[in-house]
């Protein structure tokens, strides 16, 4: 009897356990894995395809970063090592990713915010008229040039500080 199959009965033949063996070999998978899609994932712009983005940081220093079509700020900003919590992971449940167009025709070009982006910038500390959430802007090429300014900080808000 093979020892590699010891919960068989010891009554079976030699042929029934290397037949087990071979169905059970047959049976095994591989183990794969998806790739993990990290926060600040961006897709690196192609040659002659780029758009620029100035992001002003909280000590007033510029960061002119060229980006792609469809990427959006929060990922941008974490990308290239910028203070942007984005807490929520960009699914619009926070207003730690908060940020200030400082081009009014800019702002304009951009979808308007939807119910839980106005929720949540209501929330961000030093809402202006032209905050948007940077999880829910996403570069395009009326977009290109655009410049952001960073607020001096953020609120997180969680579900247990309105606990009474």
């Amino acid at each position: 009897m093979s020892s590699a199959l010891p919960h068989i009965n010891s009554k079976l033949s030699p042929q029934a356990v290397s037949r087990s063996t071979r169905l059970l070999d047959a049976q095994t998978r591989t183990f794969t894995t998806s790739p993990k899609r990290l926060h600040g994932h961006v897709t690196p712009p192609k040659a002659g395809e780029e758009l620029y983005i100035t992001f002003i940081d909280k000590e007033n220093r510029e960061h002119k970063i060229a980006v792609s079509k469809g990427d959006n700020l929060l990922d941008i900003a974490q990308a290239h090592d910028l203070e942007m919590e984005g807490a929520c992971g960009g699914s619009c449940a926070c207003s730690t990713c908060h940020v200030i167009v400082l081009d009014q025709d800019l702002y304009d070009k951009m979808p308007e915010p939807e119910d839980d982006e106005n929720d949540m910038l209501d929330l961000a500390f030093g809402l202006t008229e032209t905050s948007r959430l940077g999880c829910q802007v996403t570069m395009t090429k009326e977009l290109d040039g655009l410049k952001v300014k960073l607020p001096s900080m953020t609120r997180n808000l969680q579900a247990s500080d309105f606990n009474s």
